[in-house]
């Protein structure tokens, strides 16, 4: 077995005497390294080739942002992102791009274009970036040294995560415990690396903000929120993403693929993680409590969400001031404003703000519908919008209200009736900006602004614009008010 270099401190193991130098000064404090141009410190020499390259090698820097670029016609294909113009439009779905070479890239999702083609194994890709990561799958196992090795079998690999997923296989021996909680890990390293969750301690440092973490590829990942940087994109849309999993997840999306149901009220999910939290709902489980006032929750982001209450910490819409309960909330309602309508019906064209909009739409297209039910024979195209039918006659309400315990058959049925505690109307009127708890209350004031009166009374020649008006005026008519049937 190779000679191995253990650190004094952690126990941290190198494959080489240089690798563990230069870990070492993650424990000090010395920066012994500083730029002759505007005097910084580092701890480390290649830390300080990076930060020169700012004073160097990226003579162009923007006006808006102070970020700065090698090449004039890249900081020229950064102006947009400021200026939010988006002059190429696609005349297939409408979408619009900054970029023409980002408008051209985007057509081939819908003429299935991928010219370029990997030698082989002839895997073909809409971009050459894409086609250039996918090669290092081909080049990697024949190029690069194997320098990690198994301690238990003795077989090398290419990197440490790869040596990481390969231990698996073998039994586990956690002899190191963590004295605070009791926790056991199979190498000293992770540990060590875990007791800093107790102690605060995070040595890894970012030069640019002075954030700290605790391992190094969290501060790695952290850098790209600083640069930009967004190595990975989808093969079907071109969109970018900055970490792998990501981009994983986005393209489930053009799947449509959902692994994961409920086996209770049968909703499809894409992730596993969701469907844990889905499961939460109907077992009344609530672990998560707010450390203000003690009121429990499901889930940690209805908690996150709930702790805005006592900071008054909303985020809003810079064009009507409007609080939201989160950024997601905030791009949606945007799109009250804006009219942006990114989801379109590849059948009629019909186009929507938001996904499950469309999803609900397409089964009007839909001509089969296989799921019947035995009771009512009411035909449905979806498996789980039959099961959800199937709880109309069992009586069965899974849904509960937090507040007051009312009981629901959906879910969507206890997130409406919510906002008659919170107050929240996240429906307004384009027109007078007035606000709505539900669709239907916007739909019921519109006419006030189109003079529309479609309510008319049978007896007489009378219109009226809300139902309401229409029984009241009935009364005139009918002697017994309860005679009045619904209208």
């Amino acid at each position: 077995m190779e000679e191995t270099y253990s650190c004094g401190i952690c126990g941290k193991l190198f494959q080489t005497r240089w690798h563990l130098i230069q870990h070492k000064t993650t424990h000090s404090e010395d920066k012994p390294y500083s730029c002759e141009t505007c005097g910084k410190l580092f701890k480390r020499l290649g830390a300080i080739k990076v930060h020169m390259a700012i004073h160097s090698e990226k003579p162009f820097y923007c006006d808006i942002c102070g970020k700065m670029f090698k090449t004039k016609a890249k900081l020229k294909h950064h102006m947009p992102s400021h200026t939010k113009e988006k002059p190429h439009s696609c005349e297939v779905c409408g979408k619009s791009f900054t970029q023409k070479n980002d408008l051209k890239v985007h057509i081939r999702s819908h003429t299935g274009e991928k010219p370029y083609s990997c030698e082989m194994c002839a895997s073909s890709f809409t971009t050459l970036s894409n086609m250039n990561r996918h090669l290092k799958m081909h080049t990697k196992s024949n190029t690069e040294e194997k320098s990690y090795n198994c301690a238990v079998c003795n077989s090398s690999f290419t990197s440490r995560s790869n040596l990481q997923m390969h231990r698996r296989i073998h039994p586990v021996h956690k002899n190191f415990s963590c004295e605070v909680c009791g926790r056991s890990f199979t190498q000293q390293y992770e540990a060590t690396v875990h007791m800093r969750t107790h102690t605060d301690k995070k040595p890894y440092s970012c030069d640019v903000c002075n954030k700290s973490f605790i391992r190094p590829y969290l501060l790695k990942r952290h850098i790209r929120t600083h640069t930009g940087e967004k190595p990975y994109s989808c093969d079907v849309c071109s969109k970018s993403f900055a970490r792998k999993c990501h981009v994983d997840r986005h393209m489930k999306m053009h799947a449509g693929k959902k692994e994961y149901s409920c086996e209770v009220c049968g909703k499809s999910i894409a992730r596993k993680c969701h469907i844990d939290r889905h499961m939460k709902i109907h077992a009344g489980k609530k672990q998560y409590s707010c450390g203000v006032c003690g009121k429990l929750f499901t889930s940690k982001y209805e908690k996150i969400l709930h702790a805005q209450i006592h900071t008054r910490e909303k985020p809003y819409c810079e064009i009507c001031g409007k609080s939201c309960a989160s950024k997601y909330d905030v791009r949606l309602h945007v799109r009250t404003h804006t009219g942006e309508k990114p989801y379109s019906c590849e059948i009629c064209s019909k186009s929507f703000a938001r996904k499950s909009d469309l999803n609900i739409h397409m089964p009007v297209h839909a001509s089969e519908k296989p799921y019947h039910c035995e009771i009512c024979n009411k035909a449905f195209t979806y498996k789980a919008s039959f099961k959800s039918h199937i709880t109309t006659h069992t009586g069965v309400k899974p849904y509960s209200c937090e507040v007051c315990g009312k009981s629901f058959t959906f879910a969507s049925d206890v997130r409406k009736h919510n906002r008659v505690h919170t107050g929240e109307k996240p429906y307004s009127c384009e027109i007078c900006g007035k606000s709505f708890s539900g669709t239907y209350g916007v739909k019921s004031h519109m006419p006030t602004h189109t003079g529309e009166k479609p309510y008319s009374c049978e007896v007489c020649p009378s219109s009226f614009t809300a139902s309401s008006s229409l029984k009241k005026h009935m009364r005139s008519h009918i002697s017994d008010p309860s005679d009045i049937q619904h209208v």
